[in-house]
């Protein structure tokens, strides 16, 4: 594994849709010498980027093609339509895509849902973007199925959405180069899944766990005196006052020192 000093800083690329605040806020707290810096990318040019080295780790969405890339599936997104404020399917809570059968449902070349076939009837021609389609419905050309995040993001005023039932779902992973694993990536990906900082794969693992280990030892020491102060004075293995009794003989061969010392010498 790469070693952290390799990157001074972590570059994250995330698609539109995917709000990685929550993470970036916890990497700032964790990591607050290590810069992140956020890279915004169109889904489908997500993995390219990441192949050429220009971000560390990314959030995508799946699938991703190639085994050059390691993927963590998060979450699931719910689909919705959007669809103007007067139309008919706004009186109701949701929308199947059998209701969709009479409406134009504008499909742009970066759609990121997965269709197996696709719903209503088609547009002359497709739009470029997730954000033309958006202005197309604006101006009552169609409706347009996407993930709810993408629905949020182009949110307009005189738009809204409803969740479409029996529609292809969108997920969202991060993902990273197989061969780039580097501490930093082990670093987020700790992050995303929920890892304390005291977390046995978390890189301020030793720091966190040194004190316990030192109040270990202490409490160890303690207890040893602990013990001693606590056993009866003096006893040894036998259950006889080993001590009182030595401290006895003690002062009792001292006391026999001093008389021997004291005793006076006869004359010649």
């Amino acid at each position: 594994m790469t070693g952290s000093e390799a990157s001074p800083s972590f570059r994250l690329a995330y698609v539109p849709g995917v709000t990685p605040t929550k993470w970036v806020r916890i990497w700032n707290e964790r990591l607050p010498d290590i810069p992140l810096t956020l890279v915004a990318v169109p889904a489908a040019e997500a993995p390219a980027l990441l192949r050429a080295g220009e971000a560390d780790a990314g959030f995508v969405r799946l699938p991703v093609d190639g085994a050059d890339l390691s993927a963590i599936p998060l979450y699931t997104e719910q689909t919705v339509v959007v669809i103007p404020k007067d139309h008919v399917a706004a009186a109701v809570e949701e929308v199947s895509l059998a209701e969709l059968a009479d409406d134009i449902v504008l499909h742009p070349l970066d759609d990121t849902l997965g269709w197996d076939e696709l719903p209503g009837k088609p547009a002359i021609e497709r739009p470029a973007t997730t954000a033309d389609a958006v202005e197309l419905v604006a101006a009552g050309v169609g409706v347009l199925a996407v993930p709810q995040s993408l629905a949020r993001l182009h949110h307009r005023k005189d738009l809204t959405y409803r969740p479409l039932s029996d529609a292809p779902e969108s997920r969202i992973a991060l993902s990273w180069p197989e061969d780039r694993t580097t501490d930093l990536v082990e670093d987020f990906i700790g992050i995303v899944r929920g890892r304390t900082v005291n977390s046995s794969r978390g890189r301020g693992t030793a720091p966190a766990e040194q004190p316990k280990a030192k109040a270990k030892r202490a409490d160890g020491r303690g207890a040893g005196r602990k013990a001693a102060a606590g056993s009866p004075a003096g006893k040894n293995s036998r259950g006889g006052s080993g001590g009182a009794k030595g401290a006895k003989g003690a002062r009792g061969a001292k006391g026999a020192a001093g008389a021997k010392r004291g005793k006076p010498r006869r004359r010649p």
